[in-house]
């Protein structure tokens, strides 16, 4: 089973920390800065919401070019060989993929001359998967557990309520084990006792 995230919407408060940690430490280690995660509201509560690494991975069987693979127990995507086609985004069940932007390297800033048309302005932003700028290659980027740092996860060293944990497969069988249990408690309490069926002897002959 997949490692993953998760978070405790009892215990977040709406910080965005986790956000914000997440953006710089992937930005130090030469990745897109876009989090990998996004703190969603409503009236009464507040959580991320992150890759779930999924066991069948609908991004990883829609990708055109392999850049998403199970690795080390995880759904890696590779920012290198992401061609920006979206469909990851558009088959991932819980909106975990993100698109961030990357200006090609190869292209001096300093390109455009007096002879050379300006460049078009961007378009109101409408949607990840709509939204087009000139010169920009949108890179899907998603939950890597931060598997590059040593570390660990960064929105789990920097929560400052700790509602965010990372779950390995152990803990999954602990989690069956215990609601097996509880299940088979609440049915010998609910059942009424019965007695076990008297053997009935044969009278001699």
């Amino acid at each position: 089973m997949n490692r993953f995230l998760i978070a405790d919407a009892k215990l977040c408060m709406g910080c965005n920390t986790c956000m914000a940690s997440c953006a710089t430490e992937h930005r130090l280690a030469g990745l897109q800065a876009l989090p990998r995660l996004r703190v969603m509201r409503n009236a009464r509560d507040s959580a991320p919401v992150m890759c779930r690494q999924c066991e069948d991975a609908p991004c990883a069987q829609v990708c055109p070019v392999n850049a998403i693979t199970h690795q080390d127990n995880a759904i890696v995507l590779n920012e290198s060989l992401c061609v920006s086609c979206k469909l990851c985004g558009i088959a991932c069940p819980f909106g975990a993929i993100g698109f961030g932007g990357s200006v090609p390297l190869a292209i001096p800033g300093d390109c455009q001359t007096a002879l050379a048309p300006p460049p078009p302005a961007s378009a109101r932003p409408v949607s990840a998967f709509l939204d087009c700028q000139p010169g920009v290659r949108a890179v899907a980027v998603k939950c890597d557990l931060c598997a590059f740092s040593p570390d660990g996860p960064a929105c789990i060293r920097t929560c400052p309520t700790n509602a965010i944990r990372l779950v390995a497969d152990h803990d999954v069988r602990q989690a069956s084990e215990r609601k097996r249990r509880n299940a088979m408690q609440a049915l010998a309490a609910e059942l009424p006792f019965v007695s076990p069926p008297v053997a009935r002897k044969e009278p001699n002959r």
